[in-house]
């Protein structure tokens, strides 16, 4: 036998009875580059905790899809708001537990072009917007444009804006805007022309403040380990109170301040300048 063949039959061998769902766990893990104690290292897999309330999220932005094309807008809404609450505990769940990492950032991106562009957009279209004709898609696509374009750009800028305001509305609320309104309108069963107007208004404004350049108070400094007074207890208690009254007339007009409040103070500070 040759020195060459030996050699071959002393190295290692490849294990040949790898069954095929061990072979599809080994290549489709994740594996990012992150830094640990000032070293960079490769990371393998994904953290669960966070990723599963995005998860969640996006089943609600799904779910109001599907319940928006069942007629029940009333569900579509709510499922919006549901994944509101959900997309803003991702975030913190995973500050809180040092569990950040790239592939939650962009999958938290993708799951809010679901939950925050397209579902809205669908559920305004499928609503109220397509008895318009042309006019109602073409509007009802320029807001699902625009939180695309919203959410790009948001991630382009993470680092190099001041974190107590966004630049252009955020997405969530700009989500919240539309499903409020649809939630509102289509409970008072407002159908007329004059409505279906508000809407193509409404969702139309929507979708060009996300992209413009005002900027709107991000309340990342709002302190909520800090002692706060009782008073602000009894506030938001009967905050509670008062949306429990009528929770879609109650939410729109939260989120209605909070949308022109952007505009507001940028005329105000031009004004003043």
């Amino acid at each position: 036998m040759s020195e060459d063949a030996g050699k071959r039959e002393q190295e290692p061998r490849e294990p040949q009875d790898e069954d095929l769902a061990s072979a599809f766990m080994r290549e489709s893990e994740v594996v990012e580059e992150a830094v640990e104690d000032g070293k960079k290292v490769r990371r393998r897999g994904i953290y669960l905790l966070p990723n599963l309330f995005t998860t969640s999220a996006l089943f609600s932005g799904f779910f109001a899809v599907v319940a928006a094309l069942n007629g029940d807008f009333t569900a579509a809404s709510v499922a919006i708001f549901i994944a509101m609450v959900l997309d803003g505990l991702d975030g913190r769940v995973a500050r809180l537990t040092n569990t950040q990492s790239e592939f939650g950032a962009e999958y938290d991106s993708l799951a809010d072009m679901i939950s925050f562009g397209m579902a809205p957009g669908l559920v305004a279209f499928t609503w109220i917007l397509q008895d318009i004709g042309k006019t109602g898609w073409v509007v009802a696509f320029l807001y699902v444009a625009c939180a695309a374009l919203r959410l790009a750009r948001f991630n382009v800028q993470i680092g190099s804006v001041d974190k107590k305001w966004f630049i252009g509305l955020p997405s969530p609320s700009a989500a919240a805007l539309v499903a409020a309104s649809v939630w509102t309108f289509h409970s008072f069963d407002a159908t007329a022309l004059g409505f279906k107007l508000l809407m193509l208004l409404v969702v139309g404004a929507a979708g060009i403040l996300m992209v413009s350049n005002i900027r709107y108070y991000s309340f990342k400094d709002v302190d909520l380990k800090g002692p706060v007074p009782f008073v602000a207890l009894l506030a938001i208690v009967l905050g509670f109170v008062v949306i429990s009254i009528e929770p879609s007339v109650m939410l729109l007009l939260l989120f209605g301040t909070y949308v022109a409040s952007g505009p507001t103070m940028a005329l105000m500070r031009k004004f003043k300048s």
